[in-house]
Order: structure tokens, then sequence, then C-alpha cells
């Protein structure tokens, strides 16, 4: 292992293995998330109560309303800014900076080793199994913005007049990056200023993208802002299985690099949340982009399935193991 410090990736709480058939299997050698379990590691306790209806992420630094049902009842996208900006004004929990949260940090409270909720063992919220808004338009439909199903984990995006659930969230963390979005957007997609929106646009939270994002170093595409090392081409195997990424992953380390299949949190660090078709920063020097990616994480929900990325999107869903439906991309922590 690596002594590199890698920056503003968060564990994704998964620690055991499981085959295509969805059976435990022994995480040795297995190149599954469970076996390596990058990422910053979670506190013990992961959440402190604040008060009776507050608690404290103490991995991100971010302060939760317990009760993760802002009005009891879900709400169209512009009604869920709206109704927290009115948070604001009337002081709630004695504090007047609540926000939507961005697509990163709504995310980062899934853990992916549960599921209904996904959410860490022993946490002090009452969630509704369902999908809950972010800030986050997004970029390829921008009369969509991104949610997050808290029964599984995954994130799509959806109609800005459809109603789901609002999770309000305040401070400012360090942990997490910024999802690269700078613009706002209103319910028909018509481009609008920022000011005043509580978009993700305009508060742009967390950590600064480092310029430039990427260098190319022998070998690999180093990522300045995680310190991750990419493989430059982005597909190695054509159309594969689950089973068949995790294996042709340790085929490259004849050439010196301990290569793996990224766990759903890394591939997901490099969204840029502005663009689309790819959903990779401007100026990005990857090749051979495909549409989906598949990850070493397995689904809690259906351990027959593993989290993917849609990278045309941004999207994190699910697929069936054993099919051949997504391509591979690989990482290492040299």
């Amino acid at each position: 292992m690596s002594s590199r410090t890698f920056r503003h990736i968060l564990a994704t709480g998964q620690t055991e293995c499981f085959d295509a058939a969805g059976r435990p299997a022994d995480c040795m050698g297995s190149g599954q998330n469970g076996e390596f379990r990058t990422g910053l590691p979670w506190p013990v306790p992961r959440f402190d109560l604040l008060e009776s209806d507050l608690a404290l992420d103490r991995l991100t630094g971010l302060v939760w309303t317990r009760t993760a049902s802002l009005g009891d009842f879900p709400m169209s996208w512009s009604e869920a800014l709206e109704a927290v900006a009115r948070m604001n004004d009337e002081n709630a929990f004695g504090h007047a900076d609540w926000r939507l949260p961005n697509r990163r940090e709504l995310s980062s409270l899934v853990s992916y080793s549960h599921h209904r909720p996904a959410l860490p063992a022993q946490h002090p919220f009452t969630v509704s199994q369902t999908w809950y808004w972010t800030s986050t338009t997004a970029s390829m439909a921008l009369n969509h913005a991104w949610y997050v199903h808290l029964e599984g984990g995954r994130m799509f995006y959806g109609d800005k007049t459809r109603d789901a659930m609002v999770w309000p969230v305040r401070g400012q963390s360090t942990v997490l990056s910024r999802t690269g979005q700078r613009r706002c957007w209103d319910a028909a997609g018509g481009v609008i200023g920022c000011a005043a929106t509580g978009q993700d646009g305009e508060l742009r939270n967390g950590a600064p993208w480092p310029e430039p994002r990427f260098v190319v170093e022998e070998g690999g595409v180093r990522d300045m802002l995680t310190g991750l090392l990419w493989a430059k081409s982005t597909d190695h195997l054509g159309i594969c299985s689950w089973e068949e990424a995790l294996s042709a992953a340790t085929r490259p380390r004849e050439k010196g690099r301990n290569w793996r299949l990224p766990t759903i949190r890394e591939l997901e660090s490099l969204v840029d949340a502005e663009h689309h078709n790819p959903a990779l920063p401007e100026n990005h020097p990857f090749t051979d982009i495909r549409e989906a990616y598949w990850s070493s994480t397995s689904s809690a929900y259906a351990p027959d399935w593993a989290y993917c990325l849609y990278l045309h999107k941004g999207a994190v869903g699910v697929g069936f193991k054993a099919k051949r439906e997504f391509h591979a991309w690989f990482v290492c922590q040299d």
C-alpha cells in the first residue's frame, strides 16, 4: 500500500465481498471494495448529537437535521429551495445558514454496506426510503436536478417539477470537494442569475479544485485533487461483466502498477456537474471514453448487482454482475 495520502474521497463503508451470484466471498485477492477499503475512514461514532433536533457528521463536519423530511411531505425542486430559504428567515433550530445539499454533500451520508435505508449503522436520523433533492442541476437536462434514493443509495436526475423529499444541511466541509457546478437554472431549464437562489452554482460548497486538475505521468494520469492515479485510456476490455472487470484490473501489474477497479466513490470523484457527454472536467486528458463503468462496490440491496457510474451523465446506478453491459477503467494507489 502506498504511503501517498488521498484526499476528498470517503470510504464507502463496504467491508464484505460477494461473488457474481451475490454469495459471501473471501475478500483476499478479490480486488473488490471490501478488500481495499480505500478512502477516508469513518470516525466512531460517525455522528454526534448536537441538540435534540440536529446531528454533526464527524466525518465531513456537516450538520444535518435529525428528521430528514422538511415539511413532512415531498415537494418540487423550486419548492424545496424556497422551503430552505424560509428556514433561514425563521432562524430554524437557532441557525440561519441552512441550505439544500449539493449532490456530493447528500451522497456523503450513504453507506454502501446498508440498505433500507442506505445510511451508516446506528445513524440518528428519521428518513423516508425515497428520493431526496440536491441543489445541483443535471447538466444534460437542465430542467432536471440530481436526487439520491435513500433506500439503496442510487443517484439519478429527476424533473424539477416532480416531488421529492428535502433534507436541509448547514456548515462547511473541507473533506468533500466541490461538484464543479458554476451556473444556475430555473425549473424550466433557463439560465438565471445565481444570487440568492440557494443553488449549487451559487454556493459552490466544498474544497476547490486545483489548477491543473490532471497531470499526465508515466503510465497514467494523476488527479491533483484526490491524489489518485488513473489509467489514461478508460476502456481496457470493451463491454464486460463485473468479474471480468475485476480480473482484468490485475493484468497491467506486469508494467509496475498495482491497478484495481475503483470504488464507486472514487469513480464519482471524477464527475464535473457542469458538464456531460462526458461528465468530466473540461480539458481532461482521458481517452476512449465510454458511457458507463463498473465499480468494485457491490450493492447492499442486492449483492448480485454492483454499483456503476454513467459517465456521460454523472449518474450512480447499479448493474447485474453477470451481465456484460459496462466497461472497466482502472485506478491505482502508487
